[in-house]
């Protein structure tokens, strides 16, 4: 796992580092600290990453603005942070999760097991999904998206408006952020339940949920049984 910590004060950074190294062990490819905005995004444009660590106060400038532009990315982001007031408002970005100051390892330890854990973050509020459009970060309201299709590394974002945008990070890393309104209804579609208006058995034990607008979209077979007791 490919680390970077974005903390401004040393003490802290180190401590942080010390404890991802017990934490991670042997799984740890590389860790790096850095304590200014500008050096971490543009280290993160330069570098694949797999976690983020991140304070919301680097040196009186806000870590909201390194936010915006890193929840388009593959990694997740984890955010280390006195300013617990802040927390709602990081949750709507996508962060993994919010580890308030003072911390200790088990904390610590906590946020980061959620990296592969399968049941979702439900406390999240995810408000919206940064996507990179036209060399720009564009902030996509989670109200206008329909439903999201996998795409091997990446994922794509079906919008009411009949738009189509990429998102870096995967469906299972989106799974895993997103609210209990969307549905994990096949192996390669996030649905957002209120948009099915019809779940069809088809010939062949084959099952498919219409949507709103008419798009029909495959259910696993593993998933039917689940999705229909929840949609009905």
């Amino acid at each position: 796992m490919n680390v970077l910590i974005v903390e401004d004060e040393l003490r802290i950074a180190k401590r942080i580092e010390r404890m991802v190294r017990g934490i991670l062990s042997d799984s740890l490819k590389s860790i790096k600290v850095l304590n200014t905005l500008q050096n971490a995004i543009e280290y993160i444009e330069g570098t694949t990453l797999d976690l983020v660590f991140l304070d919301l106060n680097l040196n009186g400038e806000s870590g909201f603005d390194l936010l915006t532009i890193v929840v388009s990315k593959s990694f997740h982001t984890i955010i280390v942070s006195a300013y617990k007031d802040q927390a709602i408002k990081a949750f709507e970005y996508g962060v993994l999760d919010f580890v308030p100051k003072p911390f200790n390892k088990d904390r610590l330890e906590q946020a980061i097991n959620r990296i592969n854990a399968e049941e979702k973050i439900v406390k999240n509020s995810v408000k919206f999904l940064a996507v990179k459009k036209r060399y720009k970060i564009q902030l996509i309201p989670l109200d206008d998206v329909v439903y999201i299709k996998g795409a091997g590394v990446y994922s794509e974002l079906f919008l009411e408006d009949g738009d189509i945008v990429l998102h870096d990070k995967s469906l299972e890393k989106l799974e895993r952020l997103l609210s209990p309104s969307f549905e994990r209804i096949h192996k390669s579609y996030l649905v957002k339940m209120t948009e099915i208006k019809e779940i069809i058995v088809a010939s062949g034990s084959k099952y498919m949920a219409e949507l709103t607008d008419g798009t029909q979209i495959p259910i696993g077979r593993t998933k039917y049984k689940d999705l229909k007791a929840k949609w009905i």
